[in-house]
C-alpha cells in the first residue's frame, strides 16, 4: 500500500524525534484521505497489519498498559456478580412467559447469557469509559501518527487527550445510549410481534417464528449501530465533531460501506467469542488434569483477547480513513483540519441537538440497505 508521498507503508522513515509538531492541518488531512481507499474488508486488514509492523512498539505498549487490565477484568469476570445475573434472567424469563413466547431451551439459554452479558457490562462500564477508550484514542492518535509519518509522542499524546477527552467521552456515552436504545426498541418490538399473533390466535408455538425474524433484523440494526458508533469515536479524535454531530457524521460516512463494516465487525465479534469460549474452557471450566495449565493459559489467552481487541480499534480507525476518502471523492469536500484543530474549544450547539437522536436511530434503520 503506497504512503502519502508513492513510498510502500513499509518504507517510510520516521522523522526525527525532537521534531513533534504536526504539519498544516489542511494539507496533512488531504494527504491521509487521498492515500487509503478499500472496498474490502481484508484490504483493511491487511492495510492494519502494515500500520501495526510500522509501529509495533508503540501499539504494543497500548495493548500491554491499557487494553490488558480491561481483558483480564472482563474474562475473569473479577467484578460481576453471578446471583445479580441470575436475578436478572428469572425476570426476562418471566416477561418472556407474560408475552406469550414458548420457554424453549433457546429462550433459557438466550436470557442466562444476555442476563451475563448485561451485567458484565454494566460493572465493567467504568473501565470501558476510561482505560478502554483511552486505549481508542491511543490507536486512533498512532495510527494519525503513522499515516503522518511522525514518531509516536507519549506526551504530545496526553496533550491531545487533555483537551479532547471531554468531546471523546461525550461522544461514548451518546453511542452508549443509541445501543442501549435498539436494544430496548427491539425488546419491546419482540414482546409486542408475540401479542399480537396470540391476538390474532396462533398457537404459542408458531410464536418461534416471529421471534427469529425479529432477532435476525436485530442483529443487523444492533452490529450497525455497533459500526456506528466506534467509528463516531474516531470522529471526535480526528474532526471538530463530537456527541451527537459526531454519530451523525460518522453515520454519514459508513453509508454505502456497511458491508465492509459489517464483515469488519462480524470478524472482530467470532475472533472475541473464539478467545472467550477458549478461556471459558480452558481457564473457568476444570475439564481436564490437574488446572496447573492455567497459570499460562489464563495470562496467554488475556494477552490473545487484548491483542484481538487491539486489531478490532486498528480497523476501525482505517475504516474511517477509507470511509473519509470515498466520501470526500464523492461530495467534492475539501479536507478538514485534523487532531490540532480539534484541540480548540468546540462550540456548545454541537452538543445540545434533541432531535438528532431520532436522526440516527431512523438513519441505522434505513441506512442498512445501503
Amino acid at each position: 500500500m503506497d504512503g502519502p508521498d508513492g513510498k510502500s507503508l513499509e518504507g517510510l522513515a520516521i522523522e526525527e524525534a525532537g521534531n513533534s509538531h504536526f504539519r498544516n492541518p489542511v494539507d496533512l488531512g488531504t494527504q491521509l484521505d487521498n492515500q487509503f481507499q478499500s472496498t474490502s474488508a481484508l484490504e483493511i486488514l491487511r492495510e492494519t497489519v502494515r500500520i501495526l509492523r510500522y509501529n509495533s512498539t508503540g501499539f504494543m505498549a497500548i495493548a500491554a498498559l491499557l487494553i490488558c487490565p480491561v481483558s483480564a477484568v472482563q474474562l475473569f469476570n473479577l467484578l460481576a456478580d453471578s446471583s445479580m445475573a441470575r436475578r436478572l434472567a428469572t425476570r426476562l424469563l418471566l416477561i418472556a412467559r407474560a408475552s406469550g413466547l414458548p420457554l424453549t431451551p433457546l429462550v433459557k439459554q438466550s436470557s442466562q447469557r444476555f442476563s451475563e452479558l448485561a451485567v458484565s457490562t454494566a460493572v465493567c462500564f467504568p473501565l470501558y469509559a476510561t482505560l478502554l477508550l483511552l486505549s481508542k484514542a491511543a490507536v486512533v492518535y498512532s495510527v494519525d501518527c503513522t499515516y503522518s509519518q511522525k514518531q509516536i509522542d507519549a506526551s504530545k499524546f496526553c496533550v491531545v487527550v487533555k483537551k479532547l477527552w471531554r468531546r471523546i467521552v461525550v461522544t461514548y456515552i451518546w453511542a452508549c445510549m443509541v445501543i442501549v436504545g435498539v436494544i430496548t426498541s427491539s425488546l419491546a418490538v419482540l414482546v409486542a410481534a408475540c401479542n399480537v399473533f396470540l391476538l390474532i390466535g396462533f398457537a404459542m408455538d408458531f410464536l418461534v417464528y416471529p421471534s427469529i425474524v425479529v432477532g435476525v433484523v436485530f442483529s443487523v440494526v444492533f452490529a450497525k449501530a455497533i459500526i456506528v458508533s466506534n467509528v463516531a469515536v474516531v470522529v471526535s479524535v480526528l474532526e471538530d465533531a463530537y456527541g451527537l454531530q459526531a454519530l451523525g457524521r460518522a453515520n454519514f460516512l459508513v453509508r454505502g460501506q456497511i458491508q465492509v463494516g459489517l464483515l469488519i465487525y462480524v470478524g472482530s465479534t467470532l475472533g472475541m467469542a473464539f478467545v472467550q469460549g477458549l478461556f471459558d474452557h480452558r481457564v473457568k471450566t476444570l475439564s481436564y488434569g490437574d488446572g496447573s495449565s492455567r497459570i499460562w493459559e489464563g495470562p496467554l489467552l488475556v494477552v490473545m483477547y487484548s491483542f484481538v481487541v487491539l486489531i478490532d480499534s486498528m480497523m476501525t480507525a482505517v475504516f474511517y480513513y477509507s470511509c473519509r476518502a470515498f466520501s470526500m471523492e464523492a461530495t467534492n469536500e475539501e479536507a478538514q483540519p485534523i487532531l490540532e484543530m480539534t484541540t480548540a474549544t468546540p462550540s456548545a450547539s454541537s452538543v445540545y441537538y434533541g432531535h438528532v437522536v431520532y436522526f440516527i436511530s431512523v438513519s441505522i434503520v434505513c441506512g442498512i440497505s445501503d
